[in-house]
């Protein structure tokens, strides 16, 4: 039980925020995403994120440089990114492709080969999951968006699954439509990465709820996010968390929080002191 003194501590800690028990998924880890840490492209952001605590970095692909490569693709960054893992014992845990805002999967020709291009990264850097984005006018609006999209992703889906990579879909799709197009791609590859804040504050559906719903083996990984401060927006981050436990989830959870100070290592720290309290 948390002492009253602790709780105050941890209220003054969080600015308030609103802090009630949770246990911790066994298998939960926690990570964050290096465009939070404003080093998106940048190795040192592994180090950055060791010394905040976290046990795994997402890293950010980039975008096509004048040749039409992706910044990722660079071999030498990608050693980089490696001997910083490895130096600093932390997990490159996912990667994502920010190219799929920009070349739509479900109508853009350019789309399906950045697929592959990110799965050759992802394995390259041994990070497992690769991200990719459904989003503004790269948003699936219908149903026939839906199935265009898992058509594109049985071919690649098996790509990935021979190179060791899992495809996380995140999206602002619900959990039965979400679980519709994993079922049409049918591959253990293809898995739906869930961001909680997305779900709570623009799809508008309970989170916990979608989890429970989607159970383990739909769900590679996650974001956690809300507006503003972890804990003082509309995610329900206890019941999300209990509803981790009772799926037995095992895998990471990466931190995609804004800076609302502007302090990017204070603002981090307070959402993640709000997690440790939660889950103590």
């Amino acid at each position: 039980m948390i002492s009253r003194r602790r709780f105050a501590a941890a209220c003054l800690a969080t600015g308030g925020a609103r802090l009630l028990s949770a246990r911790r998924p066994a298998g939960l880890k926690i990570g964050t995403m290096d465009g939070v840490l404003r080093m998106s492209g940048n190795p040192e952001a592994v180090g950055a994120a060791r010394a905040m605590g976290l046990e795994g970095l997402q890293i950010t692909i980039g975008k096509p440089d004048g040749a039409g490569r992706l910044l990722l693709e660079d071999v030498g960054l990608q050693q980089r990114y490696r001997e910083e893992s490895k130096r600093h014992s932390l997990a490159l845990d996912a990667t994502y492709l920010d190219i799929l805002h920009v070349n739509c999967l479900k109508n853009d020709k350019l789309a399906p080969d950045n697929v592959r291009t990110g799965i050759a990264i992802t394995r390259r850097l041994d990070a497992k999951i690769l991200m990719v984005v459904f989003f503004g006018k790269c948003s699936l609006l219908s149903r026939a968006e839906m199935d265009t999209v898992a058509g594109a992703f049985r071919e690649l889906a098996h790509e990935a699954q021979q190179a060791g990579v899992v495809i996380g879909f995140e999206n602002l799709l619900n959990a039965e439509d979400n679980a519709r197009v994993m079922d049409q791609v049918a591959s253990p590859a293809f898995k739906i990465w869930y961001d909680v804040g997305n779900s709570t504050n623009q799809a508008k559906v309970d989170a916990a709820r979608e989890i429970r719903w989607l159970g383990r083996d739909r769900i590679c990984a996650l974001h956690f996010k809300d507006q503003g401060y972890l804990g003082e927006g509309k995610v329900n981050f206890p019941d999300i968390l209990q509803a981790l436990s009772e799926i037995r989830y095992e895998g990471f959870a990466n931190l995609e929080t804004s800076a609302p100070s502007g302090q990017v290592e204070a603002d981090l720290k307070r959402n993640l002191a709000y997690l440790d309290q939660l889950m103590r």
